[in-house]
């Protein structure tokens, strides 16, 4: 199982005043230190540090289930996500787990809200299943994308 953020793509573009989800130019913000998880690296963007804020749609068409919502984005990231599960799906009490197909539609019934402690466990369940192609992690408080996991 693979936990990913944006590829680098993504980020250097939006960095360089590329539009989001909705056309707009990103927002800079400064983190207060928690938080702030940044979609690339899959860490908190730390204290005292500037990261973006915009609008995000982590699937590659635009259907019905093509959800959209903020994200953060160190302005700068110090290090790649080296696949295992990240510090950004460490930080809460839980999760919001959903398994999509491989057209991006959402798999009906697999939407759970998941302990932080059962995150990789229910994920690689819903992964045994022929039907799912991902799973994506959102905040449980926020409904934000957090990251994608998916077979090795």
């Amino acid at each position: 199982m693979k936990f990913s953020g944006l590829t680098e793509q993504q980020p250097t573009a939006l960095r360089r005043g590329g539009p989001d989800a909705f056309g707009n130019p990103a927002e800079t913000v400064v983190s207060g230190g928690s938080g702030s998880p940044c979609r690339r690296c899959l860490k908190q963007v730390p204290k005292g540090e500037p990261y973006l804020n915009l609008a995000h749609k982590p699937f590659t068409t635009t259907q019905p289930y093509s959800e959209i919502g903020p994200i953060f984005l160190c302005k700068s990231c110090k290090s790649d996500p080296d696949g295992s599960l990240p510090q950004v799906l460490k930080t809460s009490p839980d999760y919001f787990l959903k398994a999509y197909s491989s057209d991006e539609r959402i798999v009906y019934g697999t939407g759970a809200f998941t302990p932080a402690s059962n995150v990789s466990s229910y994920a690689a369940s819903l992964l045994a299943r022929e039907d799912v192609a991902f799973v994506d992690a959102r905040s449980s408080k926020n409904n934000c994308w957090l990251a994608r996991i998916t077979r090795q």
